[in-house]
């Protein structure tokens, strides 16, 4: 007989095994038929969690469905190893996107943990392939031509940290505005030596994707995501563990049937 645990213990892992199955779908699309930098650098993580996600939920599908004590078992220590990893790394995004907690942890000389997304994604090193990342996805053109002439509408658009950085020269700079695309320098030059200032260009492939500004931009997009990564992982976390104990419920399901089998067609010497 398979009992009620068993029963939502399958029916959680059909429906973790198509989002599995759909990653692995999307992972594939952007192998096959894209040719943005950005959308490549997502295909491993998609198909190799898709994956993940597959493997696991059919262990726990099967090993429900059909009573089948050593895959639950397996189940539920892949399970385990996993609900371990999205707790670390849930604490860890939380660690390297908050100031204060980052300060405190940097004190324990393990790692830099204020800067490890800067030194980690921003680096000289992969900073080509984040600019052409930027500029597939037409971070700046995207704008629109509504504020073709007019600063104020420019800046009503609620330009997101990436944009303000990276498609306009700093303001401390004194560049006038003519489009998205398009600042002029003043005549005596720019109002302060900022290095950004020098390396800012109307040429759509350029802009100030070279600028500090950028990079900073960069910087905080990445942590403004990563805390809402944290927060996912958190979800899943309690979804993961809710599905543990579901399945060590399972598992002892299963185990009591078993010994009752055994002993069920028993009849005691009269």
């Amino acid at each position: 007989m398979v009992r009620v645990s068993n029963i939502v213990l399958g029916i959680f892992n059909v429906i973790i095994l198509i989002i599995g199955l759909g990653a692995i779908g999307i992972g594939f699309f952007f192998y096959l038929g894209s040719n943005s930098e950005c959308e490549k650098g997502m295909e491993n993580q998609l198909m190799i969690m898709g994956g993940a996600l597959f493997v696991v939920s059919l262990l726990g599908l099967i090993g429900s469905c059909y009573g089948i004590n050593f895959l639950l078992m397996l189940y539920l220590v892949v399970m385990f190893f996993l609900i371990v990893a999205f707790m670390v790394f849930t604490i860890f995004a939380i660690t390297v996107t908050n100031e204060a907690s980052g300060k405190v942890m940097s004190r324990t000389k393990i790692m830099n943990f204020r800067t490890w997304i800067e030194d980690y994604f921003v680096t000289e090193q992969n900073w080509n392939q984040i600019k052409t990342c930027l500029i597939d996805a037409k971070v700046c053109i995207s704008l629109g031509a509504d504020v073709e002439n007019d600063v104020a509408q420019f800046y009503k658009k609620n330009l997101s940290p990436i944009q303000l950085g990276c498609c306009k020269p700093p303001a401390e700079c004194g560049f006038i505005y003519r489009n998205v695309t398009v600042w002029i320098k003043p005549k005596a030059g720019a109002a302060v030596k900022n290095v950004d200032c020098k390396r800012w260009s109307n040429e759509l492939n350029t802009l100030c994707y070279n600028c500090d500004t950028c990079k900073a931009g960069m910087v905080s997009n990445i942590k403004y995501k990563w805390k809402q990564l944290a927060i996912v992982n958190a979800c899943i976390t309690v979804i993961l563990v809710v599905l543990y104990s579901i399945g060590c419920c399972a598992r002892r399901n299963n185990s009591s049937n078993k010994v009752y089998g055994k002993f069920k067609g028993y009849k005691p010497y009269p």
